[in-house]
């Protein structure tokens, strides 16, 4: 059906970020390997584009969590970060919080909430941006079905991953079991196939790490440095303040007033602070110039950590009395999002240096807010801090496997302080002039506007999705019901035209799919907004003819088509329909109505084998075989859960048997007048209405009797209303 006109001021952008804790206030950065860098991202990203003059709306999805154990603001539904941006909190999988490595199994039933919720908004996305390889496969299923283009940013890279791990000695087995890498890849693989826009970055992320995909279509991929709030991280000031976190930092330290190394990040192997222990402590020039500081989140008590942060908490303590490092080496056991600022200007203040020794860096945030902040950097040679220190000539790289070169670059940087001057003053101007959040938006939205068209707004092949925005569906089935009579089709047409794409069009057939699109086009029908086929096995949306795959994992339950093939083998007076009919999840038969014993025997014969399958016989002359959870009639439900619609707000339309479920139950119904005499059993149900009209006829004259057009008017059961 054609798409109505898009009167919106301006884009609707839905971001999709799925773990870690989420919210758009005290961000509780390093609490553990989740919640890190890509959290504050996202967030800043929100409000930032948000306060952009062509952009009216911005969704960022997440998993809502509810969960003693976390704080009760990340299972509130909604939080408002700007006027027209929201943090949407969605269920998926158990309320409990939970690492990312075992959310992959939940996914999908996020990607059906958030369908919903675009439903609620009442408006279908101009794009998707999804973040790391889980909200990739969420916000790849979600732009196929809002047909909508997808935009990916990878954060950080599964088969990158991989390869460091193996690089350290870890097994391919342990590396699976841990990190459940392969579907994380095969995830990341999807968003690049599926994405028009991939955001890297740093043009090392593109050149060295994308490479590695199959997915990988350089041309798809522009660079886009991070943005940093400027208006927290500046250069301290000529008066001295103490800080709270400053007196805190100090009492682990007997000469505070040496220049301060300070590292910040998660308690994550990942991030390789021990080597920056062994590299301090095992340089004794640099323990006389300098002290270490390292703030890697929150504890209370480090036995009580998930099993990584209490593995490095613990190396990093062993590594202290190793080396002897009382007094020398701060380790704080607690510190606030608002310390963080305070952090680096304490740093600045003292002449010392910031240091990001991770083993791979896809972003440097941290770095970025260095640079802002006055303090020169020593950071790996990965990733974000190539094109950091390229931009802003306020640092040295180094390779974060080798303690000794780290030691004597940081012990260079601090020793010679005209050299420790122009960088912090370099930093200071390059974060300003390439890491700003305004500068980060107006490219953005440059790029943006490339991809989606001069005007704007999202033309992905085919056009976007009416499902999140129409009111009402209908839903026909096409043999003998909406086709059959030209006149009386041309008049439904022009009838569902009139109504301004508030009521949507779905078909539902027993014919495979490139039968119906072959004989709807012979009769001049647009692609209907749904397309149930193969009597009720497989469900597609619109022009672009994207495959409902949760509507496919939910039929194989107690599926065996081989086995009832088998067993259908016994059973008199019918016949195995061409291979051209045969579908995953359908096995049709022609049927000799002479012969062929009564359903219910069949269905007694299959049982006893322990086989399930549904039954539907049609016209006196066709059997088709279904998963036990599968037909037309389950089909139209599970569209109106999965799209957020009342039962009332579809109208189902059939001539046949296999109809009869679909004509059942809350929606209303219409039987047209050439119907088959199987649906004679329906008559007098209150919410089945015979039509007198035959074909589109029919239908026209089933809209009448339920006013669908306007308020609908819904029959009452006599006997209960009494």
């Amino acid at each position: 059906m054609a798409e109505p006109p898009d009167e919106s001021p301006g884009l609707y952008i839905v971001l999709v970020s799925m773990h870690g804790l989420l919210r758009g206030h005290d961000l509780e950065l390093g609490r553990d390997a989740d919640t890190g860098g890509q959290i504050k991202y996202v967030v800043e990203f929100a409000r930032a584009l948000a306060a952009h003059p062509d952009v009216a709306r911005v969704d960022l999805l997440t998993r809502q969590v509810v969960d003693p154990k976390v704080d009760a603001d990340y299972a509130e539904p909604e939080e408002p970060l700007a006027e027209n941006a929201f943090i949407i909190r969605l269920p998926c999988g158990p309320r409990r919080y939970l690492r990312k490595e075992v959310l992959w199994r939940y996914l999908d039933g996020f990607i059906d909430n958030a369908l919903q919720h675009v439903r609620r908004v009442g408006h279908t996305p101009d794009v998707v941006h999804s973040h790391y390889a889980d909200g990739g496969y969420v916000g790849a299923r979600l732009a196929q079905l809002l047909g909508v283009r997808l935009v990916h940013t990878g954060h950080s890279l599964g088969r990158v991953k991989r390869q460091r791990l193996l690089d350290k000695g870890l097994r391919e087995q342990s590396i699976e079991s841990q990190y459940n890498i392969s579907q994380r890849i095969e995830a990341e693989e999807i968003a690049l196939g599926n994405a028009a826009m991939v955001v890297a970055s740093t043009a090392q992320e593109v050149e060295d790490q994308y490479t590695q995909y199959e997915n990988y279509h350089p041309k798809r991929m522009v660079v886009i440095p991070p943005g940093v709030d400027l208006s927290r991280f500046h250069p301290p000031g000529r008066r001295k303040e103490k800080t709270v976190i400053e007196s805190e930092i100090n009492r682990f330290l007997h000469s505070p007033s040496k220049p301060m190394i300070f590292a910040l990040s998660r308690a994550d192997e990942r991030k390789n602070i021990t080597t920056l222990v062994r590299a301090y402590g095992e340089n004794p020039d640099l323990r006389a110039a300098a002290n270490l500081v390292i703030v890697a989140g929150n504890r209370d008590d480090i036995r009580s950590m998930e099993k990584g942060a209490r593995a490095v908490l613990t190396d990093l303590m062993l590594l202290m009395d190793r080396y002897d490092l009382y007094g020398a080496l701060a380790i704080p056991k607690q510190h606030e999002p608002n310390d963080v600022p305070d952090l680096f200007r304490l740093a600045a203040r003292t002449r010392g240096v910031f240091v990001n020794p991770a083993l791979t860096e896809p972003f440097g945030l941290t770095l970025i807010e260095a640079a802002a902040s006055g303090l020169p950097i020593v950071a790996t040679e990965d990733g974000g801090p190539r094109d950091i220190v390229g931009h802003c000539r306020n640092g040295v790289l180094i390779d974060p496997l080798d303690a000794d070169a780290m030691g004597e670059a940081l012990l260079q940087v601090i020793n010679d302080r005209t050299v420790w001057r122009q960088r912090a003053k370099n930093g200071v101007r390059g974060a300003a002039q390439h890491y700003s959040w305004p500068g980060h938006v107006r490219k953005y939205m440059s790029e943006l506007k490339r991809i989606l068209g001069k005007r704007g707004k999202a033309r992905a092949p085919g056009g976007k999705s009416r499902l999140p925005s129409v009111e009402r569906l209908l839903v026909c089935d096409i043999d003998n019901t909406l086709l059959g009579d030209r006149k009386g089709l041309a008049a439904l047409l022009a009838a569902l035209e009139q109504r301004g794409g508030k009521i949507g069009l779905g078909v539902a057939t027993g014919r495979r799919l490139d039968s119906t699109l072959k004989i709807l086009k012979q009769w001049r029908v647009p692609t209907p907004d749904v397309l149930i086929t193969a009597v009720g096995s497989e469900i597609h949306y619109g022009n672009n003819l994207v495959e409902d795959t949760g509507w496919r994992h939910r039929l194989d339950y107690l599926w065996k088509p081989d086995a009832l093939r088998e067993a259908m083998r016994s059973i008199r007076g019918v016949k195995l329909q061409p291979k051209s009919e045969q579908r995953r999840f359908k096995l049709s038969y022609f049927v000799d109505p002479d012969k062929v014993p009564p359903i219910r025997e069949i269905m007694r014969h299959l049982r006893r084998l322990d086989l399930h399958a549904k039954l539907i016989y049609s016209h006196q002359a066709y059997l088709d075989l279904l998963p036990v959870r599968g037909s037309k009639g389950l089909a139209v439900r599970y569209l109106a859960m999965k799209w957020g619609m009342n039962p009332e707000d579809l109208l189902v339309t059939g001539d046949s048997g296999n109809d009869e479920e679909m004509l059942s139950g809350n929606t209303l119904g219409v039987v047209v007048g050439n119907y088959s005499p199987e649906l004679e059993r329906l008559r007098g149900r209150p919410r089945i209405y015979f039509a007198a009209a035959e074909y589109a006829w029919g239908i026209l004259e089933g809209l009448d009797y339920y006013n669908f057009f306007g308020d609908v008017r819904i029959p009452q059961d006599e006997t209960v209303a009494g």
